[in-house]
Order: C-alpha cells, then structure tokens, then sequence
C-alpha cells in the first residue's frame, strides 16, 4: 500500500512545503493534513517517512502538525518547553536525518513562550531552572520577548549544527538546519 505524500527531496522542498500548509492553516478552520484510516495503515505497514524534522516547544498552542497542515507521517516532531536542545534531542534528530531522511530541520519558537518569559523575569526552582538556564545562556540581557525567543532559537540552531553527526549528514545529504517563529496570535510561521 503507498501512501500519497509527495517526495520530499531536498530541504527547500521541505521549506516549501512547510510554508505551503502553514498558508492553509491561516485560513482553516480545520486540519487538512491526511489523517485516515489508509494513511493509518500505510504508514503501519511501510513506516514512517517524515519530509521534515520540527524541534518546539511543548506549548498546547504549538501544534507542528495543524500550523503545517500536515497528516500522519509527514513531520517528526520533538517538543520540549523551550525549544532547548540537550542530547536527547540531539538523538533524535541524528535518528530522524540519518535513517529516516529528513532534509531539513527546523527550531520553531513562538511568541508568547512561557520558558522565555521566566528566563526573563523570574527565577524558576527545580528542574524547570536547566531549562531557563539554558534559555538565559542563549539570550543574554535580551528582554524584548520576541527578539529573546529568536535568540532562543538561533542558539538551538547552533546548538544542533556543533553536533559532529548532523554536520555529517548535512555534508553528505543536503540536511538544512532553519529557525522560525510562530505567531500565537495570528498563525503564521516566519522563517528566520
């Protein structure tokens, strides 16, 4: 059983096709990503084939899947508040690029972002501080929260671009590593 996705051969493919459904989504009032039952199967059957690897955050507003109007198996989603990068994430994302073949990459902040905003104004206790840390490391004195959370990101991007695997990968497949920002309150994804 094949499933209908279109191929997804390089990472402007995938920028392209990301932007294309987030277009979409402005304007949905819902998802349009495949969802059914033969996509279900299909992918139980061929597996997975995601065109593209998206690293966000864990907030309920941020749903990859609806703001890229995508379905079952087009995107391998990693959520962590904060959108932070630790090697957990950094396993992922090596598995997803190198066995599964994803082309692209993207750290997508959001306006909004409670993890930003603690790493601005509070002082956060538990384990809720490596995150915040982490945060605080990337944005410095920065307290304009939109121009934090982009800082946020560009530091996950390089985060992510220092692992030898992934510079690997990129050399050899073409694998982009790209920044972007949601806008919570109108939908739209911007492409740092």
């Amino acid at each position: 059983m094949q499933t209908q996705q279109a191929t997804v051969t390089t990472a402007a493919d995938a920028i392209y096709r990301l932007a294309a459904g987030n277009l979409k989504y402005l304007t949905a009032q819902k998802n349009s990503g495949n969802i059914s039952r033969r996509i279900r199967l299909a992918t139980a059957t061929d597996g997975q084939s995601p065109y593209a690897i998206i690293v966000t955050c864990s907030d309920s507003r941020v749903i990859p899947e609806h703001i890229f109007s995508a379905g079952i198996g087009e995107l391998f989603v990693i959520r962590l508040a904060g959108n932070v990068i630790d090697d957990h994430q950094l396993g992922s994302i090596e598995y997803a690029a190198e066995h599964l073949n994803c082309k692209l990459v993207v750290v997508l902040g959001h306006t909004r972002c409670g993890a930003v905003d603690a790493a601005i104004n509070h002082e956060p206790t538990g384990y809720i501080r490596y995150i915040t840390d982490e945060i605080r490391a990337a944005i410095g004195s920065e307290t304009d929260p939109y121009k934090a959370g982009c800082l946020n990101v560009r530091h996950s991007v390089a985060e992510i671009e220092k692992s030898l695997s992934i510079t690997h990968i990129e050399a050899e497949t073409g694998l982009r590593v790209v920044g972007a920002m949601y806008h919570i309150a109108d939908g739209s994804v911007e492409f740092l």
